[in-house]
């Protein structure tokens, strides 16, 4: 198995596989400060939940190292700026604000200690939510594998790999399972407009661990099935509420829909931490619009008239009824929903 490290701290700089450049070039983002962190999330250098909850996480550590010589009080000052600064870089993937929110608890929790101090917990803390995302997507891939039959045709909507997390990935963590435990699959993996993920990052991920698959188009995957091609379809998420409305990339509520009229299952791969306790629908996850350009121009080249207008929100809420199952590191979560998720909260 060849390891994708799509994100590494070392010597106070934070290194991130550049996912814009992908599969062209194979290029590292150095990240110096927060402000770094906070252009690499929102310009999407980094993508995926899991992903952009980590390099936050470092993102908090960056500021902390850079205000260590300041007094307790501007230390608290300053870091509260940034905080919020990285908590603001997207507003829907969850991890993020959790992240956040778990290193802002940190640092009250220890507002006592000197600030070098504070800024070792940091840096422990960071480090453990690196450690825990990798050990939660091969726990995820366990679990998932098991409704993965022998010879199954997966279909797969935006990358949800290893540059979507820390490492191994989600809903392709569950694939890659499959794939080394000898299952004998086959992948068809969404192009997944308009950045197209699927295009550039989940086919060279798919490439690079010669897993069988093919690439299609998104208007594809309709036609494939109605005509019975695919067993199962696997996909991430950004923000799961509690009743199981589930908001991610755009196009994959779309696909739920054609699954359901036609009998295919359809499941959700994502750690706990996608799950917001705070909501209780998907009505109330805020769905961010991203610039037009995404739509207009493929490359800096531009494939749409000047004048034209855009629409371009960047993921979209499936509801829990056209759900098959959540595929979390604590097992697989099915309906009633609301009840099974709460559960995870304990």
């Amino acid at each position: 198995m060849k390891e994708i490290r799509t994100i590494e701290f070392k010597d106070d700089i934070l290194y991130l596989i550049d996912q814009r450049k992908l599969p062209g070039k194979y290029e590292i983002f150095q990240c110096r400060d927060y402000r770094d962190v906070d252009f690499a999330i929102k310009d999407m250098v980094v993508r995926g939940a899991p992903a952009i909850g980590a390099t936050a996480a470092y993102g908090v550590v960056l500021a902390a190292r850079e205000f260590l010589t300041e007094e307790k009080d501007s230390f608290f000052t300053k870091m509260e700026e940034a905080l919020n600064t990285l908590n603001n870089s997207r507003p829907t993937a969850v991890n993020l604000m959790w992240a956040i929110k778990r290193m802002k608890d940190l640092i009250e929790e220890n507002k006592e200690l000197s600030v070098e101090s504070i800024y070792e917990e940091i840096k422990k803390e960071a480090d453990i939510i690196f450690t825990e995302d990798i050990e939660t997507n091969k726990s995820m891939a366990k679990h998932g594998n098991e409704i993965i039959g022998k010879g199954y045709t997966i279909l797969t909507h935006c990358n949800t790999g290893a540059l979507a997390t820390v490492g191994y990935g989600t809903a392709l963590g569950v694939v890659r399972e499959a794939h080394y435990t000898g299952k004998d699959i086959f992948v068809y993996a969404d192009e997944t407009r308009p950045r197209l993920q699927g295009g550039r990052l989940t086919a060279w991920e798919l490439v690079q661990e010669e897993i069988p698959s093919k690439l299609i188009a998104d208007n594809v995957a309709a036609t494939l099935i109605r005509d019975g091609e695919i067993d199962v379809i696997l996909v991430g998420a950004d923000r799961i509420a509690t009743n199981g409305d589930t908001a991610n990339k755009i196009g994959t509520f779309m696909l739920s829909v054609i699954a359901k009229a036609y009998n295919v299952p359809f499941y959700i791969v994502a750690p706990t931490t996608t799950i917001d306790f705070d909501i209780e629908t998907g009505k109330e996850i805020e769905i961010e619009e991203r610039d037009a350009s995404e739509v207009t121009h493929i490359d800096g080249v531009r494939i749409a008239p000047e004048g034209i207008e855009v629409y371009n929100p960047a993921f979209d809420v499936t509801p829990w009824e056209n759900i098959s199952g959540i595929i979390t590191e604590k097992g697989i979560v099915r309906a009633p929903y609301k009840e099974n998720i709460l559960s995870l909260r304990r």
